[in-house]
């Protein structure tokens, strides 16, 4: 009998050893950077592309001598938590996603002058962020000569804080790094505090292991071990100057003020691009950007652009109405609907009152009972107002929370969030000048694949969007609680043990995803520095993915020369104004042949997903021009409604030419003796456009959504397209009232 005992306490001693070790990750494969391949660009493919560019400008009459060059500066490999967990198999991916991936993608699939890498920082260990640093460099040192590469590729990190309320919410925000060199960087990324209680992520093990056992061939070893890296970084000590702290902990900055002082104390040169603003996938109801609008919690040095619009949505437009009402006092209630909204909070009600009908019960009963669902979504913190509902289904939502009449809107949109609302913001500051934002737009794909420039070609959907977050729920690592649905609603609480990407409607907002936009820069010349330039200069602009040539100037300013887009000047008189605009290249099918022989069939296949930028030489139309004015207010109680004015003009172009050029004054500017702001929108002929239509409302005769249809990431064969018209945001031209 003691034999046979200390047999099993050996064995179960055995066993737990190897839960143990596998918990701690060691049977799985740490992730690296990988390695890129070696073929560059040919000269002559990059001679051709810029003179076409030169013939086009020659066509539409634009003198400028600055060629635009096309990037993308939002991008996450499979080092980034989210994209890790996408990439595994058991969660349905197809396998890691490296820094080598990205800089393929960019140079053969997508062929952009230039990208950047955004890891999440709250996941970038010491060992993940040198390998990030080693593989931007090694992707810029096969680019050719410095001074005229193939592609760029820029230094930077993610920024991703969460609040759980509309008062602690600053959102994400993408950091840019112009240089390489190793003085000339930080020794670590900063990351936000983590949005969850309990800090990082930190399981527990002998779960973990028991997970990392039962799954070892589909990604679970190699969970254990990532999430085990995660958790094994200690902290930076706080009050300690940046450059004193060791390389190996994490630093941390809870609000912009101190993410802004922590990079003027290392003081290399930065950008700093807040992102995917009225996204409401994490963004709290009643979310507003009037907060960051102080000298400690915005930068106007390193904050000078912001992204209008990415594969998450377009976050541009105002609108008047409100997703959660909050009082004086800070208490929250729920909004009724208006002609073109909705409220989530709203529909939360009537979902249980129809549950509390169908169950028999009095009106009355179920007016108490919808009530109370309103009350319990508004009071939802994380951004989990939806939970309260147990056990809803996507169609049970209609198109509530959604903003009916945007383009290619966000998802759950915060308008007081939007670009628009923030450009109207205005305050006198401290020494009694104006307080605004002064951002330059610009586009990009936000893609979680390791796949810059995605918007190249309309196909694809469930690989080039981030469609598949949505099924992520469905599956083993990311899958919740599956409630019963019951005709009351539930309080939720922040203890409650839901996973994150179930916890924020995920299913429902894959609907939302597109294949994401580009930036484009007024560039001097094709080198890192001329392009890093531009992008401080705001002479850029933003474009929905298709490459547009867009050309905005102030043409009575005085001076040698027009003000570009993203300048600004002081007038009396009337600004006049002349825009150009050019159509992008309609695509070939396939790929060219560089690129099928720099990266073969297998890779072009998984990587390039058969299809690459390939540009025949037709050019689609631009059907029109809308501009619009947006005068900021001069003091804070200035409703801002009625200084957003959009469209304020609109010219239509000419049907026979892929070109248009438009020339307009503000005649009013003078008589209305206050600063003001102009950009324009060039828009394209429809196109077939991934995520459209992302819901597929059938309405009744008085236009009201009464099912909906929503693409899932089940329908892998479903492109989910429909009729849009790509466009692109120039960036704002300010003018300045001289009294």
């Amino acid at each position: 009998m003691r034999t046979i005992l200390s047999v099993l306490l050996l064995l179960a001693a055995t066993a737990l050893a190897v839960v143990w070790l596998a918990g701690g990750g060691f049977f799985g494969e740490p992730l690296g950077p990988g390695t890129p391949t070696r073929a560059v660009i040919p000269a002559d493919v990059i001679a051709q592309r810029a003179g076409a560019q030169r013939s086009a400008r020659a066509e539409i009459g634009a003198t400028a001598s600055k060629q635009i060059l096309f990037g993308d500066l939002h991008v996450h490999t499979t080092y980034s938590l989210d994209a890790f967990l996408m990439s595994l198999p058991l969660a349905g991916g197809d396998g890691a996603h490296p820094v080598a991936d990205a800089c393929d993608f960019a140079r053969h699939c997508s062929a952009l002058d230039f990208w950047s890498i955004n890891d999440h920082a709250l996941v970038l260990t010491p060992r993940r962020w040198a390998e990030t640093v080693a593989a931007i460099r090694q992707c810029n040192e096969i680019a050719g000569d410095p001074e005229d590469p193939d592609v760029v590729a820029y230094l930077g990190w993610e920024w991703t804080q969460i609040g759980a309320t509309p008062e602690t919410h600053y959102g994400h925000k993408n950091v840019i790094l112009r240089d390489l060199a190793e003085q000339q960087i930080p020794a670590r990324p900063i990351a936000s505090v983590p949005p969850v209680p309990g800090g990082q992520m930190q399981p527990r093990r002998l779960l973990m292991g028991a997970f990392a056992l039962s799954a070892p061939r589909t990604g679970g070893a190699d969970f254990a071990l990532y999430t085990n890296e995660m958790s094994g970084v200690p902290e930076c000590a706080e009050g300690v100057p940046v450059r004193d702290l060791p390389h190996d902990c994490m630093e941390r900055a809870a609000t912009p003020s101190e993410l802004f002082s922590k990079l003027d104390e290392w003081g290399h040169e930065s950008l700093v691009i807040p992102h995917g603003t009225a996204w409401g996938f994490y963004t709290p109801p009643g979310s507003s950007w009037d907060k960051q609008l102080t000298p400690e919690q915005h930068d106007p040095a390193r904050q000078r652009l912001v992204e209008v619009f990415s594969g998450h949505g377009n976050s541009e437009q105002y609108r008047s109405w409100q997703e959660v009402l909050i009082a004086d006092d800070g208490s929250r209630s729920c909004p009724r609907p208006v002609a073109d909204y909705e409220p989530s909070c709203w529909r939360a009600g009537e979902i249980i009152r129809g549950r509390c009908a169908s169950a028999g019960h009095s009106d009355q009963e179920c007016d108490a009972r919808a009530a109370a669902a309103r009350g319990h979504f508004v009071a939802a913190n994380r951004n989990a107002g939806a939970w309260t509902v147990p056990g809803y289904e996507i169609g049970d939502w209609l198109d509530a929370g959604q903003c009916r009449d945007c383009f290619l809107p966000a998802f759950n949109y915060r308008p007081r969030n939007s670009v628009q609302y923030m450009m109207a913001l205005g305050r006198r500051g401290a020494d009694g000048k104006p307080l605004r934002f002064d951002f330059g737009f610009i586009a990009s794909s936000d893609n979680h694949s390791a796949r810059p420039g995605t918007g190249y070609k309309e196909f694809a959907r469930t690989e080039l969007t981030e469609a598949r977050f949505g099924n992520f729920v469905n599956t083993p690592v990311g899958s919740g609680l599956d409630p019963e649905p019951r005709a009351q609603s539930t309080a939720y609480s922040m203890t409650q043990p839901v996973p994150v990407f179930a916890l924020w409607e995920s299913e429902r907002q894959s609907s939302f995803f597109v294949t994401g936009g580009l930036v484009a820069v007024h560039s001097n010349a094709r080198d890192r520095g001329s392009v890093f330039a531009a992008l401080q200069r705001k002479e850029v602009y933003g474009t929905s993915g298709p490459r547009i040539l867009l050309w905005f100037d102030l043409i009575n300013a005085g001076g040698d020369a027009p003000v570009a887009m993203g300048g600004a000047a002081r007038m009396a008189a009337a600004p006049a104004f002349e825009v150009r605009a050019l159509g992008s290249l309609e695509q070939h099918p396939g790929c060219p042949d560089y690129a099928t022989e720099a990266l073969g069939p297998d890779r072009l296949a998984r990587l390039c997903q058969g299809e690459c930028y390939n540009p025949s030489d037709r050019r689609r139309r631009i059907t029109r021009i809308e501009v619009v004015r947006i005068r900021p207010q001069t003091s804070p109680t200035e409703d801002v409604s009625s200084l957003i004015e959009d469209p304020w003009r609109s010219f239509s172009c000419p049907v026979g030419g892929s070109g248009c050029r438009v020339e307009f004054s503000d005649d009013e500017f003078a008589g209305a003796a206050r600063d003001a702001l102009y950009y324009v929108r060039a828009i394209e002929e429809p196109t077939p456009t991934i995520g459209a239509d992302p819901l597929r409302c059938e309405r009744d005769e008085r236009g009201n959504c009464v099912a909906v249809h929503a693409c899932t990431p089940a329908d892998v064969d479903d492109e989910c397209r429909a009729a849009a018209e790509p466009r692109a945001w120039s960036s704002p031209i300010t003018v300045s009232y001289a009294r």
